[in-house]
C-alpha cells in the first residue's frame, strides 16, 4: 500500500476495523445460533459470480461488473442476522477482478465497503421491522423493510466511495461501488478536491431499489418448500437482461469507432475544415433538442451532422486545398459529394435517417441547391438541420479562405436567409438553442498556428459547398 496517499492508507485501515467490529458478534455468538451453511452457500454464490471477471476471456465477453450481484448481498441481509451478513461478500470480493494497481489495496477496500454495506442493509432491515430468518418473509409488510435495507445499502456504498475519493485525492475511487466512471486523469491525480466530491455521487438510487427487490425475491425462494437452488433461478433473468444490455453498448462503441475513422479521414483530407465535422454534429443536436425530438432521432441527427462532408474523401485532394478561384469543371466535381458520401454510407443500416441528411444538406427552400434541387419540405427534415448547422459552423469558423464572423452576425445571416435558403423553424431553434447553451467559436488549424487568414476577396477562393455560380446571392449564406 505504499503507492496510496496516507489518507487513503488509513481510510481503508478504518474502514477495515469497522467491518471487523460488525461481523465480531458473530464469533461471540453460540454456533447454533448462526446458521453457517447459508452463510456458506450465500458467500460461496457470490464468489462464484465473481470468478468468470478473473479470466481475462470470459471478463471481456461476459457483462460482469459491480454491482450485478448485489442482489445476492442483499439476500443474505434478508436471511441473516447482520453480523452473519458482512460476512458473505468477503470471499467474492477478495476473488473479484482488479484492472488497475493497487491491486491488494482495492481488494482489502472493496471487501470491507460490501462488508459495512451488507452490515448496514440488515441492521436497517431489522430496525423496521424485517426478520432476518431463513422463515419465508411476510408480505406485503417486509416490502418497507426490505426498501429501507435497500437505500441503506446503496447510502452507505455511497458514503464510503466519496470518502476514498477524497482521501485519494479525488480522481478514481478503489472500487467501482456502482458511481461515477474512472476519469482519465492517472491513478492518484491531482484534481480539485470540491470536483471529486461533485463527482461522487450516483444519478440515482433506483437501481439499487431493483437489486432489493431481486434480493427479497431470491430470499423468498429461498425460504420457499424448493430451497436454496431455486434462488438462482432470480439472478439468470437479471443477468441475460445485462448482457443484452452489454452487447447493445459493445455495438454503440463500434458504430462510434467508424464514424470517427471516416470523420478523421475527411479532416486528414480536408485541413480547412478540420473539427468542422464535430461541430456540425453539436449544432444539430442542439436544434434537435429545441425540436424535441427523441432521444434516438437526436442521436442519428448528430450522426447525420459529423458524416455530412464524408463524401469529400471522393474529391480529389489537389481540388479540395486549391487556394485559387475554382474553375467551374472543378465546382461540379465538388458538388458531387453529397452523392459520394452517400453512396459510401449507404450499407451502414443504423444511419437510418443521416443517410438522407448526407445527399440532401445542400439542397435550398427555394429549390435553388443541388444535388436534386428539391424545394421545401421536399428536402428531408433532417438534411434542413444540417444545413442550418453546417453554415452556422462556416460563418463562425476562421478558414484559410474566409475570417469568422460573430454569432449575432452569423444568426442574422441565417435569420435573413430562412424561407429561402433555410427552413425558418431549424433557424429559429438554432437561435433558441445559442440564446440558452451559448457556443465557442472555433478556428482551424491554419489559424491556430499562427497564420492570419486572408479574405476570400483577396484570394478569389470560393466555398467548396457554394451553391453554382461564382459568387453566392446577398442572400444566401455559404456552407462548410
Amino acid at each position: 500500500m505504499t503507492a496510496l496517499p496516507t489518507a487513503a492508507r488509513a481510510y481503508i485501515l478504518g474502514a477495515v476495523l469497522c467491518a471487523a467490529a460488525c461481523a465480531a458478534p458473530v464469533l461471540r455468538t453460540s454456533g447454533a445460533a448462526v446458521p453457517w451453511s447459508a452463510v456458506l452457500l450465500l458467500a460461496g454464490l457470490y464468489a462464484i459470480c465473481e470468478l468468470p471477471a478473473r479470466c481475462r476471456i470470459l471478463g471481456d465477453m461476459v457483462p460482469v461488473s459491480a454491482g450485478l450481484f448485489f442482489p445476492v448481498l442483499l439476500a443474505a441481509a434478508f436471511l441473516l442476522p447482520p453480523a452473519a451478513a458482512a460476512l458473505v461478500p468477503v470471499p467474492g470480493a477478495l476473488l473479484a477482478r482488479v484492472d488497475r494497481p493497487p491491486a491488494t489495496a482495492r481488494r482489502i477496500w472493496r471487501t470491507a465497503e460490501q462488508a459495512l454495506a451488507t452490515w448496514a442493509a440488515g441492521q436497517a432491515y431489522a430496525l423496521l421491522g424485517g426478520e432476518p430468518t431463513l422463515r419465508a418473509p411476510d408480505f406485503p409488510r417486509v416490502l418497507l423493510p426490505a426498501a429501507a435495507a435497500a437505500l441503506a445499502f446503496w447510502l452507505v456504498l455511497t458514503v464510503l466511495d466519496g470518502g476514498i475519493r477524497a482521501a485519494a485525492t479525488g480522481v478514481l475511487p478503489l472500487a467501482s461501488a456502482g458511481s461515477a466512471p474512472p476519469t482519465p486523469k492517472g491513478l492518484w491525480g491531482r484534481a480539485p478536491l470540491g470536483s471529486a466530491r461533485r463527482a461522487q455521487l450516483p444519478a440515482s438510487p433506483v437501481p439499487h431499489l431493483v437489486h432489493g427487490l431481486v434480493g427479497l425475491m431470491m430470499a423468498v425462494l429461498w425460504s420457499s418448500p424448493y430451497g436454496p437452488l431455486s434462488a438462482l433461478f432470480v439472478l439468470l433473468p437479471m443477468y441475460i437482461s445485462c448482457w443484452i444490455f452489454a452487447q447493445y453498448h459493445r455495438e454503440r462503441a463500434a458504430h462510434q469507432a467508424t464514424i470517427r475513422a471516416l470523420v478523421q479521414a475527411v479532416d486528414i483530407k480536408d485541413r480547412y475544415t478540420r473539427g468542422h465535422s464535430e461541430r456540425v454534429g453539436r449544432a444539430s443536436a442542439l436544434i434537435a433538442r429545441e425540436l424535441s425530438m427523441e432521444e434516438d432521432r437526436l442521436e442519428v441527427l448528430r450522426f447525420a451532422g459529423i458524416l455530412h462532408d464524408v463524401g469529400k474523401l471522393g474529391v480529389p485532394t489537389r481540388v479540395l486545398r486549391k487556394d485559387g478561384p475554382l474553375t467551374p469543371e472543378e465546382r461540379r466535381v465538388i458538388e458531387l459529394h453529397p452523392e459520394y458520401g452517400h453512396e459510401m454510407v449507404r450499407g451502414i443500416g443504423f444511419l437510418g435517417e443521416a443517410r438522407a441528411a448526407i445527399l440532401h444538406h445542400h439542397e435550398r427552400m427555394d429549390g435553388s441547391g443541388y444535388p436534386y434541387g428539391l424545394v421545401g419540405t421536399q428536402i428531408p427534415e433532417f438534411a434542413r438541420v444540417v444545413a442550418v448547422a453546417d453554415a452556422f459552423d462556416a460563418m463562425t469558423s476562421t478558414r484559410s479562405y474566409s475570417r469568422a464572423r460573430p454569432v449575432p452576425v452569423a444568426l442574422a445571416e441565417l435569420e435573413r436567409c430562412a424561407g429561402t435558403q433555410f427552413d425558418p423553424r431549424m433557424v429559429r431553434a438554432l437561435v433558441r438553442a445559442l440564446d440558452r447553451h451559448g457556443w465557442e467559436t472555433s478556428v482551424t488549424a491554419d489559424e491556430s498556428a499562427g497564420l492570419v487568414p486572408p479574405r476570400p476577396a483577396e484570394t478569389g477562393r470560393q466555398d467548396p459547398a457554394a451553391p453554382p455560380g461564382n459568387v453566392p446571392p446577398p442572400r444566401q449564406v455559404r456552407a462548410g
